[in-house]
């Protein structure tokens, strides 16, 4: 007690005291006391035009979904030797060598010998201009597009594609981020021909044809990405070919239920005047350049490879064990490595947080139980391998749905040890005749 008055321990913190007599004022400012949470905008995703739930989110039956993940590092030594039999015995006879494609842009010549450049901006400007030499090897760098940045972050690539094109009339572009990102480069884009607009969606749930810049002019949409992690590729690939191509029912109407396509099926049969004209509007996916990223990200929900680890006799389980060990490719090799990747996925550190940190625990590496087991070039080998063949199941995937797909190595490894890049293009008698 002082001067008569008593004070108290305050009951939402006892490690302060407060006067008895002003308890119930000082309840409404403790600092200890429950503060109002913040409203979360993606809760209002549904309000949002292009928002359909789950459209791109894959497997509905939770029954196919192991109920639980075994550790690598509780595998014993006979568990691991049957992946890895599993593992080369389903990539026997796919093509494992990739080809380079490591190219370069001319829009991007001046920034690459800007001399106050660093070493972590010229690795990404490097990777940049590749994906920009792809994309021009592919004849996707031209007008009448709408390039669809998936997990765009800051919208480098987006830039530097607006940069390349300053003199192509009717290019539009959509920049895909689920989160909120500081220091964007948007502002850098005073071309008045040219038209950006960012979508704050999960692709999950992003339906391209309810977007209104796209229903208005209807142009063929290119997608592109710059290490797009795991999952959010397999979201990205079944947006652009499935929803994409099959939400062209209609204002206001749901999207056709989801189904394979091949070129017998692209058209519909024109049955009426009205159909023609609908058929003509529903353009197909012009292209697809992606350069992948943290396969150990990967989730047999979504993931659109699955009917073919399912012909090579492949199930939820072997995926969820090789997603992991696809790291080994990248990580958990030595030290040296682990900082090497950590410091390259990161782009312009001082502005952005990283999204592609490979940071593993022990028990997920299975480092520590594997010493002595494998050593660390054969890690390596597996991780890889691992990759190749969750990246088969895309390719697989894209070339049922009518597209012309390709895996490429498109920069150095010293660069970037996620250093692939994922091609496709509609076969032929995917591409509408011009009108």
């Amino acid at each position: 007690e002082e001067n008569g008055r008593k004070r108290i321990p305050c009951p939402l913190d006892p490690k302060h005291t407060v006067y008895e007599d002003q308890l119930q004022k000082h309840l409404k400012k403790c600092n200890s006391r429950e503060k109002p949470k913040p409203v979360n905008l993606s809760s209002f995703d549904f309000l949002k035009v292009y928002f359909v739930q789950d459209i791109n989110a894959g497997l509905k039956d939770v029954a196919e979904i192991p109920e639980k993940q075994v550790p690598l590092s509780s595998l014993s030594m006979e568990e691991l030797g049957n992946l890895i039999t599993k593992l080369k015995k389903a990539s026997n006879g796919l093509e494992l060598h990739l080809e380079e494609q490591i190219l370069s842009h001319q829009a991007l010549q001046e920034a690459l010998n800007d001399p106050k450049n660093g070493e972590s901006a010229f690795k990404h400007l490097k990777q940049q201009a590749s994906i920009l030499g792809n994309l021009e090897k592919l004849h996707l760098l031209g007008p009448g597009r709408c390039f669809v940045e998936f997990g765009a972050g800051r919208g480098k690539l987006s830039h530097w594609v607006d940069v390349a094109l300053q003199n192509v009339e009717s290019v539009q572009f959509l920049l895909v981020e689920r989160a909120t990102t500081r220091f964007k480069v948007d502002g850098k884009h005073k071309r008045r021909d040219s038209v950006f607009e960012r979508l704050q969606v999960d692709i999950q749930h992003l339906c391209l044809n309810k977007v209104p810049i796209l229903k208005k002019k209807k142009l063929p949409v290119v997608g592109i990405g710059k290490h797009l992690c795991g999952a959010a590729t397999d979201l990205a690939l079944r947006c652009l070919v499935e929803s994409y191509t099959t939400c062209c029912d209609g204002e206001g109407e749901e999207p056709a239920p989801k189904r394979a396509r091949t070129a017998e099926t692209e058209v519909a049969p024109v049955t009426s005047a009205a159909s023609e004209s609908n058929t003509e509007d529903c353009k197909p996916v012009a292209g697809i350049v992606i350069a992948l990223c943290c396969h150990h990200k990967c989730d047999w929900t979504h993931y659109v490879g699955r009917e073919f680890f399912k012909s090579v006799g492949l199930g939820p389980a072997e995926f969820n064990c090789f997603q992991r060990m696809s790291s080994w490719a990248t990580c958990g090799m030595r030290e040296t490595t682990s900082k090497a990747s950590l410091s390259e996925e990161g782009e312009d550190q001082t502005n952005d947080v990283d999204e592609h940190e490979q940071t593993f625990s022990k028990t997920e590496s299975g480092s520590d139980t594997l010493q002595g087991i494998l050593t660390a070039e054969e890690r390596k080998e597996i991780g890889c391998l691992c990759k190749r063949l969750i990246d088969h199941g895309r390719i697989e995937y894209l070339q049922q749905q009518g597209y012309k797909a390709a895996l490429q190595y498109y920069t150095e490894s010293a660069v970037s040890l996620e250093n692939v890049l994922l091609t496709a293009v509609p076969r032929p008698s995917l591409i509408p005749e011009p009108t």
